[in-house]
């Protein structure tokens, strides 16, 4: 039998309590129904923690944060006390109800109850203060590790009052002291002394009275002494409070059991009995990201409130985010959905969907701030743990943080699920927890759910804005409309001289300027965070390449040779988008490659025909779409039919899919991309389909206005900020983008009848794609024994950047090039690289990355490794 078989077995007949019971004599005692005690302890193990006011922890076996659980009993038990307070309340006062959960362990259970409930209206309380988000509220947890609770409701009148005050019917607010007909609702994971919920009715009383409240949890274990508790404290308030809850019992704790229970999490800690951080090192297994495309204006859950209208946009995206994630897990069978602590809600209805999707075995729990020991047996709640830093810039600052029974629990794959908040360097460090996951499962899957973050607005409703329609639906503006929904304004473009050396009126780059921020990194360290899933490569820069003397006279050479070439694809290009697009384009070129091309096209239909064409620059990033902010600036400028996106040259057509993935969202837009070249049959505009040497592809920012690559880094771009790039201003004498643009616009009289023959010929062809090229990458990237695609960069464009900004393996060159590769043979020279001539190639030249790449693939020199 397999351990993880006897694990299982044993735990069907071991109690997950009896080890705590057996050393300290804790009890758990059932509420004297004939099964009471069984299913109290079904609900329910036990565990020690390092706490001075409570040295043993309740820990469920149904809340799905230390325990893994199925993600549907973990739903299923806070939606069915959802609906047995909705039959306590009857529906009138049921859609008048607000539901309150606790963090951090039962945002989720609250959530679910909100469900269940049908139409109420959810907030949890948080202990990340968000700036700019005014406190409604705030409370302590007399037990708990962090006991500091905020509210942070973005609508203000929550609180006060539920669906009837937010729809501006004043029945249900508070009003001169005359308490609220709209119930509360609190929701935690046990009920036990009661001090936790009672303090939060008592500090909420005093500032939004109202006549009744609901109390829920899954057990309810307050001592006979506590029971009176309740009713004296409604009569002290004048409301009623009632209580539902799963099961309910007692803890018999016997004198002494903190003592006790202190001393045996000394002794256990001094051994060594907790799972020490994983040795993460070179072996570490990369890290995939899933892009769920969250729905846009639902939030990531409670901390600012989370209404009927957000749950009718979310349920309908959850099978395709669970079919997103599906398609990363490859053959795995045992998959654990992760959440982060506050974040319970989102991770649990995707592993919800993912149960419905996938045949695998599904569990879900949640890392946590509460330390708790471990110790492997099978009669203790919590088996082994994971440690590891926080990754939110916590508020009270660094510290630990923990995954339980995750380890050794047989898991072929694990989906980490966080906000964006929590995508930052600590969760991809060497000790974060991605790595210490790697550690212990096959496959590390991420998947970030964009951080809700609610606009500061003045605080009254219109009475006639329903509850939960976005105002955008009507006349009236909101005044708790989120950030994630359009801003009420962008900022203009950067133009040249502020921002780029080109012309003022030759490009608006839809950029924020993060000039004086340091994002380059080595390019070997880079390389190394980029493969091992610990950094996307769109949240650093490399180092500048400088090129040599020698490199610059080749460039110039290359450039004086291929001019007319590029002038007349250029032309060429232009003209098709003009005869088949529209006859007044905008352009916006895919920063940076195409906006060089952006400029031509421009400069050509003004000398050919007197046309002055806008363009703009903007960002996209392969697997993390478009930049939303500068579409919605361009649908707000400009008709979206009018807008023709440009870039340089197409490779294996990555981000010409990108493109048409990330326009899906938005109204108007055409995704057909016109490039120069286009040798991977990619595309249906173009300048041409070989591939040719374009000068613009040897150089980076110096040939693209000394602009860099885009960035976007959760730290350094907001919901409503543009994505950023850098003006390297300091490399202005090296600077040849002007001197490119003249050269090839100097051409342009000389080509116009080839041109014209061309388009003629052109407008009259199949051009349809035949992806062409992405077979080719396909085929490349198992024949080398690479398998991945984005390992593969084809044609001499694609080619000139892995030498530049990677670290190259080999570069695969068709037999009988020539000059057009003078330059990626200098550039292989230069850094070790070798050249393989090959035959039956569809491009000039290939690229391969080095396909396992840490530092160590690199020699002493810093040259890469010929492969043997």
């Amino acid at each position: 039998m397999s351990g993880r078989a006897a694990r299982k077995e044993t735990a069907n007949v071991v109690w997950s309590g009896s080890w705590v019971a057996e050393r300290l004599g804790v009890e758990l005692v059932g509420d004297g129904r004939p099964d009471g005690d069984r299913e109290l302890k079904e609900l329910l193990g036990l565990a020690l923690r390092r706490n001075p006011k409570r040295a043993h922890l309740l820990v469920s076996n149904v809340l799905g944060k230390h325990v893994p659980q199925k993600p549907s009993v973990v739903y299923g038990a806070g939606f069915e006390l959802g609906r047995r307070v909705h039959e306590l309340l009857g529906d009138a006062e049921a859609r008048r109800a607000v539901v309150l959960g606790y963090a951090e362990t039962a945002t989720g259970l609250g959530h679910a109850v909100a469900d269940g409930l049908g139409v109420a209206p959810y907030l949890h309380s948080t202990r990340r203060p968000v700036e700019g988000v005014a406190q409604a509220g705030g409370f302590e947890e007399s037990h708990s590790h962090a006991t500091s609770h905020l509210l942070l409701p973005e609508d203000p009148n929550l609180l006060a009052g539920g669906r009837e005050a937010m729809d501006g019917e004043r029945g249900g607010t508070a009003v001169d002291g005359v308490p609220s007909d709209a119930p509360l609702v609190l929701v935690d994971d046990e009920f036990s002394t009661g001090n936790t919920v009672l303090n939060t009715i008592r500090a909420l009383h005093e500032q939004y009275p109202r006549s009744r409240y609901v109390i829920v949890a899954l057990v309810d274990m307050r001592s006979p002494a506590d029971h009176g508790r309740l009713s004296e404290f409604a009569a002290e308030i004048g409301a009623r409070v009632d209580l539902v809850a799963r099961s309910s019992g007692t803890v018999t704790l016997p004198e002494g059991v903190l003592e006790k229970g202190q001393a045996l999490v000394a002794a256990h800690e001094g051994a060594g009995s907790a799972t020490p951080r994983a040795a993460v090192g070179t072996g570490r297994r990369p890290c995939t990201r899933v892009d769920l495309q969250w729905p846009d204006g639902v939030p990531d859950g409670g901390r600012h409130g989370f209404t009927p209208a957000h749950r009718a946009a979310l349920e309908p995206a959850l099978p395709a985010m669970a079919a997103r994630i599906a398609a990363s897990l490859g053959a795995a069978r045992r998959v654990l959905v992760l959440g982060f602590e506050e974040l319970m809600y989102a991770p649990l209805r995707l592993g919800m969907a993912l149960e419905d999707h996938t045949d695998a075995e599904v569990r879900y729990s949640t890392t946590t701030r509460s330390p708790v020991l471990a110790v492997d047996d099978p009669g203790y709640a919590i088996r082994s743990r994971l440690v590891f830093p926080a990754h939110d810039n916590p508020a009270d600052g660094p510290g630990d943080r923990y995954a339980y029974n995750v380890a050794g629990a047989g898991f072929d794959a694990v989906v980490v699920a966080v906000d964006s908040t929590a995508d930052t360097p600590e969760l991809h460090a060497p000790d974060g927890l991605l790595a210490q996951l790697a550690a212990h499962t096959d496959h590390v899957l991420l998947a970030v759910v964009p951080s809700y973050v609610p606009s500061c607005a003045p605080a009254d409703v219109p009475a006639d804005v329903p509850w939960g329609v976005s105002p955008y639906a009507s006349e009236h503006a909101s005044p708790y409309t989120s950030e994630r929904q359009e801003p009420p304004m962008l900022p203009e473009p950067l133009r040249g001289p502020a921002f780029s050396s080109y012309a003022p009126d030759d490009v608006g780059w839809l950029l924020q300027d993060l000039s004086d921020t340091e994002l380059e990194a080595p390019t070997e360290e880079r390389e190394e965070a980029i493969q091992s899933g610990g950094a996307h490569y769109a949240e650093s820069l490399p180092v500048e390449y400088q090129p040599s003397a020698q490199y610059q006279n080749l460039f110039k050479a290359a450039l004086d040779l291929s001019a007319a070439r590029v002038a007349r694809a250029v032309g060429t290009v232009t003209e098709t988008v003009l005869a088949e697009r529209t006859p007044r384009p905008v352009l916006v070129s895919l920063a940076r490659a195409g906006t060089p091309v952006g400029v031509l096209m421009r400069h050509w239909a003004r000398q050919r025909h007197g046309i002055d064409l806008p363009h703009y620059a903007i960002s996209i990033v392969r697997g993390r779409g478009i930049d939303a902010n500068a579409l919605r600036w361009l649908a707000a400028h400009h008709d979206p039919a009018d807008i023709v996106f440009v870039d340089g040259w197409t490779g294996k057509g990555a981000i010409t899919r990108e493109l048409s993935e990330a326009l899906a969202g938005f109204d108007g837009f055409n995704p057909e991309i016109a490039v120069l070249a286009d040798p991977g049959g990619c595309v249906r505009t173009y300048g041409t389909r070989e591939d040719f040497l374009i000068p613009s592809a040897c150089l980076n920012s110096t040939v693209s206005g000394l602009i860099s690559r885009t960035v976007l880094r959760s730290d350094l771009v907001g919901p409503d900020d543009y994505h950023g790039a850098k003006f390297y201003r300091e490399l202005a004498d090296a600077d040849v983008s002007g001197h490119f643009l003249d050269t090839v616009a100097d051409r342009f009289d000389e080509v116009v009848d080839a041109v014209d023959a061309e388009v003629k010929e052109l407008l009259a062809a199949d051009r349809a794609p035949t992806w062409e090229g992405w077979a080719a990458v396909e085929r490349i990237s198992e024949e080398y024994g690479i398998h991945d695609v984005n390992l593969v960069k084809p044609g001499v464009g694609e080619t000139t950047r892995v030498l530049l900004r990677r670290v190259p393996w080999k570069i695969l060159a068709k037999r009988g090039a020539g000059a057009d590769l003078e330059h990626i043979r200098l550039l292989a020279e230069q850094r070790g690289v070798p050249v393989e001539e090959v035959d039956e190639l569809p491009y000039t030249c290939v690229g391969l990355i080095h396909p396992k790449y840490t530092r160590g693939a690199t020699g002493a020199d810093g040259k890469a490794v010929e492969s043997k």
